[in-house]
């Protein structure tokens, strides 16, 4: 149960919200080239934690902080290239919890 209270707390907030709708469709939300990488140069994708941060219009601790959040409850993965992180939606486990929210609440 401690797991869904972190889950939950993680989505309490806007940005935090936003940033998961924002890595949905990210070719949408990110239009520099350079904000994520293709499918090509990384399997999975990613969008640049600096071009979250600038979409966001917050500092770069804070949005690091939100990262970390969403991150650490299994909504969000990250991958180094560099000096740069890339982070890209759990897919896997958006679809947990919408499974859970349909069966359980």
């Amino acid at each position: 149960m401690t797991q869904q209270v972190d889950l939950f707390k993680a989505l309490s907030n806007e940005v935090r919200l936003d940033i998961l709708r924002w890595l949905k469709d990210p070719e949408t939300h990110f239009n520099k080239p350079t904000a994520h990488l293709s499918t090509n140069l990384a399997e999975k994708g990613g969008v640049c934690v600096g071009d979250i941060q600038e979409k966001a219009n917050l500092s770069q601790s804070t949005v690091s902080q939100y990262l970390a959040m969403l991150q650490k409850v299994g909504l969000l993965e990250s991958e180094r290239h560099g000096k740069w992180t890339y982070y890209r939606r759990n897919e896997e486990k958006i679809k947990e919890l919408a499974e859970y929210l349909q069966g359980e609440l």
